[in-house]
């Protein structure tokens, strides 16, 4: 196959989308402006880095984020393959090493010979009639927005917020201690700092009155529900902390067996746990109050090194049911497709499936063929039923998603035994229904 498709963006979306044309023969033109240029929240120079957290999520294929891992393996995924190279301990969960899984992907990539990496700013889409895959993701900078914004209609945005991450050694081991919740993993993959009731209540009262960063006048402070910062859950009211990212249950202490009221817990950067991420710390605290409430009131961070502090980025994504055909093309300029988190998924595995089904979209265009979308019923059908407004309730307003069983189409009948029965079936259903597929 002798045909030429760009790439514009090399993250997780447009990283898959190479990998998958370039298998197929496709001459890739993948353009990234790193590492000459790089957004406030970017720092690795090479392609896939992961800017929030290093965290996969969950590897389970009982939960729909783990049933999709488990189905762009099957297809060949770059980004799963690189994950799975450079794992690190986190429970269930597919946590990895973010330099060495740059690096993994970059070297993937090239010893594909049919991706040719450039180094750029793109200020303009690519003209047609050549094929194109815009995969800037949530921070695409902002001439490329701004005309993009000319096709797409209004543009939509929300705030993400990034945990800090401190220094292995600057945690105090008298008061760590090494358990996965309810043992899973090797049962001691996280570090966890427990606090009591008073503790907890101090906590609290300091992350709602400290200093954050104030948006500007015009900016519409808008939060992914699935990412909100700490200090905008603990606002919400005292114990909601208790009962989500501090949540004690499961993490009982190895050796005395209490239960703590709460637990900060403290997920691996690294295999060596040279630096640790605040698991849920997400934050638009100021970086001086960061350093100020962290140390005084997490108990065992009293000398805490900030490796980074947490900070807000500003997601750009497109209405996509209205702009964007069902193979992800831009109605206004079908020549473009769209790919990640700029068409309103949400999470990096999430990016990295829209960009294999933009890539496979590609190939169905230059084959002549009509785009075959994937089986409703599996997790990449889901992703794509939210892509084409398909999974919304009708008049619903249209917002970033994770991948959630909420976005399957009813099972065909009644299953009984509870919510993992039916999500037992709802796996079972997709694991039919992807072969045929794939052939």
């Amino acid at each position: 196959m002798a045909d030429r498709v760009t790439i514009v963006g090399a993250g997780l979306a447009g990283c898959e989308a190479a990998h998958r044309l370039a298998r197929a023969g496709v001459q890739v033109d993948l353009i990234d402006m790193k590492p000459g240029r790089r957004s406030p929240a970017h720092r690795l120079p090479g392609p896939a880095e992961l800017v929030c957290s290093n965290s996969l999520r969950s590897d389970n294929p009982g939960n729909a984020i783990g049933l999709l891992h488990e189905e762009l393996r099957r297809l060949g995924s770059v980004v799963l393959a690189a994950a799975d190279a450079t794992r690190v301990p986190a429970g269930d969960a597919l946590a990895v090493d973010r330099e060495r899984f740059s690096d993994e992907v970059a070297g993937r990539l090239a010893a594909l010979p049919g991706i040719h990496r450039v180094e750029a700013e793109i200020e303009a889409l690519p003209p047609g009639p050549g094929l194109a895959v815009v995969a800037t993701g949530p921070l695409t900078a902002d001439a490329l927005a701004a005309e993009l914004l000319g096709f797409a209609g209004a543009r939509l945005h929300f705030y993400d917020a990034i945990a800090p991450i401190v220094a292995g050694d600057s945690i105090d081991p008298a008061v760590a201690y090494a358990r996965s919740r309810y043992g899973k993993g090797s049962g001691d993959d996280y570090l966890n700092l427990p606090l009591d009731e008073p503790q907890y209540q101090a906590f609290v009262a300091a992350l709602v009155a400290a200093e954050k960063v104030v948006p500007h006048a015009f900016e519409d402070e808008r939060f992914f529900e699935g990412c909100l910062p700490i200090e905008v859950m603990a606002a919400r009211g005292p114990e909601v902390l208790a009962h989500g990212p501090m949540k004690p249950v499961g993490l009982e202490h190895p050796v005395t067996g209490a239960r703590p009221h709460a637990v900060v817990q403290l997920r691996r950067e690294d295999l060596a746990g040279t630096a640790w991420n605040l698991v849920g710390f997400q934050t638009r605290l100021t970086w001086p109050e960061q350093r100020r409430v962290f140390r005084q009131f997490l108990p065992g961070l009293a000398r805490a090194e900030f490796v980074r502090l947490g900070q807000v980025h500003r997601n750009t994504f497109v209405e996509a049911p209205r702009v964007l055909s069902a193979d992800l093309s831009l109605r206004a300029q079908p020549h473009l497709f769209l790919a990640g988190q700029l068409t309103g998924v949400e999470g990096y595995v999430e990016s990295a499936a829209c960009g294999h089904l933009a890539a496979r979209a590609v190939l169905d265009r230059l084959a002549g063929r009509e785009f075959r979308p994937p089986p409703p019923a599996t997790a990449l059908g889901a992703l794509h039923r939210h892509l084409t407004g398909a999974a919304r309730a009708p008049g619903a307003e249209y917002q970033p998603s994770n991948v959630v069983f909420a976005l399957f189409p009813p099972l065909p009948a009644r299953v009984r035994g509870g919510k993992e029965a039916r999500r037992q079936a709802q796996v079972e259903r997709a694991r039919r229904e992807l072969p045929p597929w794939l052939d």
